[in-house]
């Protein structure tokens, strides 16, 4: 046991102290604090006060007022002048003086239907020309409205959305806002779980390469079983994982402490974390440390196959297409999570610490049916470290050119010759 601690506590502060890891950790602080912190930087660089000034050319005579009337109500950010100079070459010379952002030339159809056109140096601006958009429609159809001599009360009928009432029968089934908030906190914490998964498996597998290029494995293996080795190593950048998240976590928890009053109805509505439930945190923990011990055994015995770090990421290539498969699946069922394909692809190891934490997270499920998950993942990591310890015990001695699926009988053989 000594040398396997001796093993994990060397793991854990080569690195801790490596520089990659240092800078990784500095970018993932400066992201936190810099989206905990979005409303200030926004209000710093005056972002929501930027005034587009939009020209109008109104060649029906009486639309002007009000598409200015309707536009106020949608967007106050928008400044609209009218214009009486209608020519092509003086709107285009006011836009290059900067006088205006954009015009807009309304004018109407043979049938005496309002239709607008809007020009500008480019079109990237969405929101603006949404908002026109927006406003031009309602005008609109308060003019359509008075040629079929319709009340303003009906109109308002006509255009009220249709009531569609949502209610979940089971008194164990989530609500609609419920199921809202829950699908943004899990979408986040899915995410986290992807790339912390693929980030630690990888650098497991990347550092199991690095060592038998060197010829280091060779002393290391003779002085430690390579199960010691193997386990050692996993559990060692395991608990650099746990350590890099906790901080990250506890940054991203403070800065949101001292921002919540600002995000209390932005950030926290929309994502759900001002209703966040205890145990989805503990389920994401709990996922996270077993979908990593899954990928990282499979890393470290597939590292053990190749000589050259070159060729590792073509060797760990289809577990990540695995990993990339389950996140795909799981954005899928946030749509719709009770789906008989997101069910029985929840209890496939290799699926399940994402697809599994997502139906815990968007569903009322029993929780026998999440320790079934918990001991699925259990049962294929046993399976998965026991196997993988034999491939890694010969794939550690095999030199040469290496790329290939077919070296594992070749490892496992060199294995029952030791």
């Amino acid at each position: 046991m000594n040398k396997f601690f001796l093993i994990l506590s060397q793991a854990f502060m080569t690195k801790l102290k490596s520089k990659a890891f240092i800078v990784i950790t500095i970018i993932l602080l400066l992201g936190v604090l810099g989206m905990t912190n979005m409303g200030r930087i926004m209000d710093l660089f005056g972002a929501g006060n930027d005034v587009k000034k939009i020209a109008v050319i109104d060649e029906t005579g009486g639309v002007y007022d009000l598409f200015k009337a309707s536009l106020k109500t949608i967007d106050k950010d928008i400044r609209l002048t009218k214009e009486t100079d209608s020519s092509e070459g003086a709107m285009r010379r006011n836009l290059e003086k900067d006088k205006y952002d954009g015009y807009l030339i309304i004018e109407q159809d043979k049938e005496k239907i309002v239709k607008a056109s809007y020009k500008a140096e480019a079109i990237t601006d969405t929101d603006t020309m949404g908002a026109l958009q927006t406003a031009l429609q309602g005008v609109k159809s308060n003019l359509a409205a008075n040629q079929l001599k319709l009340a303003p009360e009906q109109l308002l009928l006509l255009n009220e959305p249709v009531q569609f009432d949502k209610e979940a029968l089971s008194s164990h089934a989530k609500s609609a806002e419920e199921l809202n908030q829950a699908r943004g906190m899990v979408y986040i914490l899915l995410f986290i779980i992807y790339f912390a998964v693929i980030f630690y498996a990888n650098m497991i597998g990347m550092e199991v390469a690095t060592e038998k290029s060197s010829r280091v494995m060779e002393i290391l293996i003779s002085s430690a079983s390579p199960l010691q080795h193997m386990f050692g190593k996993i559990l060692g950048v395991a608990l650099l994982g746990l350590a890099q998240m906790g901080l990250v976590l506890t940054v991203g928890y403070i800065s949101l402490s001292q921002n919540y009053k600002n995000m209390k109805e932005g950030f926290f509505e929309f994502f759900g974390f001002g209703n966040m439930e205890s145990s989805t945190i503990i389920y994401a923990i709990v996922f996270f440390l077993l979908g990593y011990l899954l990928y990282s055994t499979f890393a470290a015995f597939l590292g053990s196959l190749v000589s050259r770090i070159e060729d590792m990421q073509q060797m760990i290539m289809p577990m990540t297409f695995l990993i990339m498969i389950g996140f795909f699946i799981s954005m899928y069922g946030l749509g719709n999570p009770s789906a008989s394909f997101i069910t029985v692809t929840s209890y496939i190891p290799f699926f399940t610490p994402m697809i599994m934490f997502m139906r815990i997270g968007m569903l009322d499920i029993p929780t026998w049916e999440a320790l079934t998950g918990v001991a699925v993942l259990i049962a294929a990591i046993i399976a998965l470290g026991i196997f993988g310890a034999r491939v890694y015990r010969g794939g550690v001695l095999m030199y040469g050119k290496s790329n290939s699926y077919k070296d594992i009988r070749k490892a496992l053989q060199l294995t029952k010759n030791q």
